[in-house]
């Protein structure tokens, strides 16, 4: 068993790892400005209100709370939210602040949050990657505060592995759209839409590029990330999806009509493949996610779902360029 002191632990994603890492037997710390109800907190897991970018209160809770692990949710996590300079400032601050707090602390595992954002899709100018699936070798190119303060929290991680070499043990992830529990039984999602409203109409879930994952198994992720940490190598980045699309047709259909150019770079996504990959997670860490849409969604989908039935297995947001015209558009 762990201490592990989680930021942003209130939140859509922060309270399914608050849960999950409890439930898998840890000691967890939840901080956020918002407390959740007590009657919600899971057994194992105490919370404590903060202002983490009040000086010096992160380096304060760090050391009075002595954590083995720290895993930095906290952040604006809506693209457009709030002004740029203040999404900017804001989310590279609490990374900086919260990071260096637990580095100048010793805590010998330390883990940030990114984002598939970070790549640059949805830009209005136009991208494509040079290839499908996206994986962590693709290039970063954001194009808005939000996804250029995640790629700066995963520098911000490699940095201080630069600086400490092999005596704290950092990493990033990259969740795809999170999914919380309560979704699958038709609660909004972040862009206020439900799943099955998702599923119905691809142009929803286009500018996303069609991922998600369920936010149980990002806190499977996360355990099993803090378990073998000690023996990859420092600073990974990591994306952390479902193993299919959230669509019920091939992405090798649906990404021609949703994205100019792809088709060439799309057309082996057939099936269920969805457009990013996770197979670092499953060669480094043996992870695997146990969720997807179709054995997750109450009541189940009952629409035509070509892409299941197109023999293969399950395998590995607002923006012009992902949207066909007259078709609702949201944030990534």
């Amino acid at each position: 068993m762990s201490r592990i002191f989680v930021t942003g632990g209130s939140g859509r994603l922060g309270r399914s790892v608050v849960a999950g890492l409890a439930q898998a037997g840890h000691k967890v710390i939840s901080v956020d400005r918002d407390a959740i109800p007590e009657e919600l907190l899971p057994a194992g897991a105490e919370q404590h209100t903060a202002d983490l970018l009040a000086p010096g209160e992160a380096e304060r809770l760090i050391r009075e709370t002595a954590p083995d692990a720290v895993i930095h949710l906290a952040a604006i996590a809506v693209p457009f939210s709030a002004p740029e300079d203040v999404i900017f400032s804001t989310n590279t601050r609490l990374a900086f602040a919260v990071v260096s707090a637990a580095t100048d602390a010793g805590v010998p595992k330390i883990v940030t949050a990114s984002s598939p954002t970070a790549l640059g899709y949805g830009s209005p100018a136009g991208w494509l990657p040079p290839s499908f699936p996206l994986d962590e070798q693709t290039p970063p190119k954001p194009w808005n505060a939000y996804a250029l303060s995640k790629l700066i929290a995963e520098q911000t991680v490699q940095m201080f592995a630069s600086a400490q070499g092999n005596k704290i043990r950092y990493a990033a992830f990259r969740p795809c759209y999170v999914i919380s529990p309560e979704e699958w039984e038709g609660a909004l999602t972040q862009q206020g839409h439900t799943v099955r409203e998702r599923l119905q109409d691809p142009a929803l879930s286009a500018p996303a590029l069609f991922n998600y994952v369920d936010a149980r198994d990002v806190a499977d992720f996360l355990d099993v990330l803090l378990e073998k940490m000690d023996s990859i190598p420092n600073g990974q980045v990591f994306f952390v999806g479902a193993k299919d699309a959230l669509a019920t047709a091939p992405l090798a259909e649906l990404f021609p009509r949703f994205l100019p150019g792809s088709g060439p770079l799309t057309e082996h996504l057939t099936g269920t493949s969805p457009a990013f990959s996770i197979d670092k997670a499953r060669e480094l860490l043996g992870w695997e996610p146990k969720r997807t849409w179709r054995t997750e969604l109450t009541p189940p989908f009952e629409g035509a779902d070509t892409a299941s039935s197109e023999q293969a297995s399950l395998n590995d947001e607002t923006h012009a360029g992902l949207v066909p015209a007259g078709a609702t558009k949201e944030t990534p």
